[in-house]
């Protein structure tokens, strides 16, 4: 079916799409998804500086560390299922009840399991901190309510994620207004951690509304051992990766917290704000594409490359795109967006947002991965860079701070997304091409 908007497009772009019906059903996807993320970004930018000048760095580092120790966890309750499923999904589409079914009820047991390991971890890092322990206590809730994203999957595997985009930002509105209420009534810190996990329950409910109005419905979908066994025999490295892939996204401010003050996770923990505003872009991206590049895989090598060189090629160039303007500005965006009492996050963006580039890539390098059905490889990846992680935070957070936990991740993630390519050799060819757009960035 055409898209009506490819009329409006210019007449360069008007051309390559005309007649091109996947293309234009990905490009629509993509386009819902960035404007997800977009509406988050302006929002959500909006709300959390309130938050974070009104909480003060101290209490922003408590509320920061106790959501990246929920994080850590959350790669068990999602049980690294998301691509495996979607690959399922688009390859066996009469028997996606049974997937789906199955999916939801391992992830709703995992969630409670990563719950439980949750709440025995914060009591062991701070057994005296009763304060943290009730925040990471309300928090962890999301790590159930994750399950429904189970009903996400499937619409990013019709790539019809527009529903999707219904169902959360409706709950994120709300949700973000009442965060501005809490601010204005001078709420205490444990309200804002509620609403973290309100966001989430809210976005769950609107999950199930939107599958249900796409005439589907929860009660068709079926569980069954075998699927589960093979769900899981698929994708347990994919469960270790995730657990380290978090270790290595969180463990800087979590190490921060355990090795300096709440201050300055506070600090820090601004500074990612803006640096992960930019995640959206290779994430809606790969989403959109992912399902194409996997039916490539199966039918044409060459072309199977091709679409990827350019998704690296076109990661690449938006990343520096946002990397280079940041690195001269990043002292005057921290001062206007959260004032002086933040003002030593500014070297800690330039740092954090260089590490963006790779992360860039890391999503295209992991979708190739997945497709390839190289799960094992991407374990060994990311437990490289997450060891780097840990390391060099070991090393560098007792001396340098905030800055020497944002060195960490800017090392760390050009191992784990680049360099560790060249550690085993059926990767070399991925890393050259990595190496190709980096060097050669495109656009188009």
């Amino acid at each position: 079916m055409n898209q009506g908007w490819v009329s409006y497009l210019p007449a360069f772009l008007k051309k390559r799409v005309e007649g091109r019906q996947e293309l234009q059903k990905v490009l629509n996807n993509t386009g819902w998804l960035f404007g997800d993320r977009l509406l988050r970004m302006g929002v959500g930018l909006f709300v959390g500086i309130w938050i974070a000048r009104y909480l003060g760095p101290a209490q922003y580092g408590l509320l920061s560390y106790a959501a990246s120790l929920v994080a850590v966890f959350s790669a068990i309750a999602i049980l690294g299922l998301e691509g495996v499923v979607i690959r399922e999904v688009v390859r066996s589409p009469e028997r996606e009840q049974e997937i789906l079914g199955t999916v939801f009820t391992l992830r709703l047991a995992a969630g409670l399991f990563a719950y439980l390991l949750t709440m025995v971890t914060v009591f062991l890092l701070r057994p005296t901190d009763h304060l943290t322990q009730m925040l990471v206590g309300i928090m962890g809730s999301v790590l159930v309510f994750g399950a429904f994203d189970t009903i996400d999957l499937w619409f990013q595997s019709k790539v019809l994620s527009r529903y999707v985009v219904y169902a959360k930002n409706a709950a994120f509105i709300l949700v973000s207004a009442l965060r501005l209420a809490l601010v204005l009534l001078k709420a205490p810190l444990w309200t804002f951690a509620a609403a973290n996990a309100a966001e989430i329950g809210l976005g769950a409910v609107g999950l199930v509304y939107v599958y249900r109005a796409n005439s589907q419905r929860l009660g068709s979908w079926r569980i069954t051992l075998d699927r589960a066994r093979n769900l899981l025999a698929a994708s347990w490295p994919l469960v270790l990766s995730g657990i380290v892939f978090m270790v290595y996204l969180r463990i800087d401010q979590i190490m921060l917290g355990q090795m300096a003050d709440a201050h300055e996770v506070g600090v820090y923990a601004s500074a990612v704000k803006i640096a992960e505003i930019w995640f959206f872009i290779p994430t809606a991206i790969v989403s959109s594409v992912f399902p194409n590049i996997v039916k490539a895989k199966e039918n044409d090598e060459a072309e199977f490359y091709g679409r990827l060189q350019k998704v690296y090629n076109l990661l690449a160039f938006l990343g520096y795109a946002v990397a280079i303007p940041t690195t001269f500005l990043a002292g005057i965006v921290v001062f206007l967006f959260y004032g002086e009492a933040y003002a030593s996050a500014a070297p800690m963006l330039v740092l954090l947002i260089w590490s963006d580039l790779f992360a860039n890539l890391a999503v295209a390098r992991n979708a190739f991965l997945m497709a390839m059905n190289w799960t094992r490889v991407l374990l060994l990846m990311v437990s490289v860079g997450a060891f780097v992680n840990i390391v060099l935070n070991y090393v560098l957070v007792p001396k340098y701070g905030g800055v020497g936990a944002a060195a960490a991740s800017l090392i760390s993630y050009w191992i784990a997304g680049h360099g560790a390519c060249f550690l085993y050799k059926p990767l070399h060819r991925t890393g050259a091409m990595l190496t190709r757009a980096l060097i050669y960035p495109r656009f188009w």
